[in-house]
């Protein structure tokens, strides 16, 4: 599995991988200690709630496809705009595609690596 991004642009590829690889705490590390998640519009949730909101979409056993747009950093904050798709056949055989262009915060950390301080999957909605 990959490492953590070394770069603010690889956060969302590191998340996808981690995300396709269905485990929950691999996605978790992706995101810094109070990270805020957004799983839909107007509703920011941060702790064990944003990590259980995440994994509702991860047991959809759909696999994310991430397309950054934009990247603008400054220190250590990065602003990100990340077209992304979930679509497939869901375990219980149902099609899914959920798709939205996310606006996210990331920040690096003491050891140098990016993660999400904010992940708002729905950015240009509501």
């Amino acid at each position: 599995m990959r490492e953590l991004a070394e770069r603010p642009q690889d956060v969302p590829a590191v998340f996808a991988e981690r995300f396709n690889s269905g485990d929950p705490a691999a996605v978790a590390e992706v995101y810094e200690g109070g990270a805020v998640f957004v799983p839909d519009p107007g509703r920011p949730l941060t702790g064990a709630e944003a990590h259980a909101a995440n994994v509702v979409f991860m047991r959809l056993g759909v696999p994310i496809t991430v397309r950054p747009r934009h990247v603008y950093t400054t220190g250590d904050l990065a602003l990100l705009i990340v077209d992304w798709t979930i679509e497939g056949t869901t375990r219980a055989g149902e099609q899914v595609r959920i798709e939205g262009t996310a606006t996210d915060v990331a920040r690096r950390g003491e050891d140098g690596r990016w993660r999400y301080a904010i992940d708002n999957p729905f950015g240009t909605t509501g």
